[in-house]
């Protein structure tokens, strides 16, 4: 089953060759940066926790902003699809790559998952 992983910068680390980066220069990064939350709340993780929650409803199609790249992100799930994830979260808090794990793994195909996103607009 795919996995998430965190990147590293120390000396030796390699990402494996089955995983992808999904951070957020690439076309899976999270437009919705925990840092522009943190004065709202008390810990950095929940300000995580909310990034991850508003990408899982832009993804959703409940949030009507940058809608073509959210297209193009759906469309591309499926590149996604039996890979291990790649970026920087530790892996005990909260991260978008888990999000992208469960839909291009959870069994929902992209035709669907694109068409809901399409509904959503």
């Amino acid at each position: 089953m795919p996995k998430r992983i965190q990147r590293k910068r120390t000396k030796g680390w390699r990402m494996p060759e089955n995983a992808i980066y999904v951070g957020r220069p690439t076309r899976w990064g999270n437009p919705f940066d925990w840092k522009e939350f943190i004065d709202q709340w008390q810990h950095e993780s929940q300000a995580k926790f909310l990034a991850g929650w508003l990408y899982k409803d832009w993804l959703d199609g409940k949030i009507h902003q940058w809608i073509a790249a959210r297209n193009k992100l759906l469309t591309s799930l499926d590149i996604l699809r039996g890979h291990d994830l790649a970026c920087w979260c530790a892996l005990d808090e909260p991260c978008h790559a888990d999000v992208l794990l469960e839909l291009a793994n959870g069994g929902e195909s992209v035709t669907e998952t694109v068409e809901g996103a399409r509904d959503g607009i």
